[in-house]
């Protein structure tokens, strides 16, 4: 094993924004949508409001994510959606769990 760089292990492929539980859970559930409510994600995923945004800011900033305000009547609502580079990163992520775990 000596003779081997670390660097070949898959693991330093992982996306590190990826390797927290919080930020996969959203984009793991945005994964299977094209977009979701605020409110639901926040449900689903058992977050605070605050931490959810806190999150969602993280991720739009690393481009994965995309925010949308609107309203739904007069009601003002908050939309959330994965960009192309968000999925992008998401299906390499679990490609590279994939090969750890096989």
């Amino acid at each position: 094993m000596a003779d081997r760089p670390e660097a070949t292990h898959p693991r330093h492929r992982l996306d590190p924004l990826l390797q927290r539980p919080v930020p996969f859970s959203i984009v793991a559930l945005l994964a299977a949508a094209n977009e979701a409510e605020f409110a639901f994600v926040r449900d689903a995923i058992q977050l605070s409001d605050s931490a959810l945004s806190k999150q969602a800011a993280a991720l739009e900033a690393a481009g994965y994510l995309r925010v949308r305000k609107g309203y739904l009547g007069k009601v003002p609502r908050t939309w959330l959606s994965l960009t192309s580079p968000g999925r992008a990163a998401f299906a390499a992520h679990l490609d590279v769990l994939r090969e750890i775990a096989g």
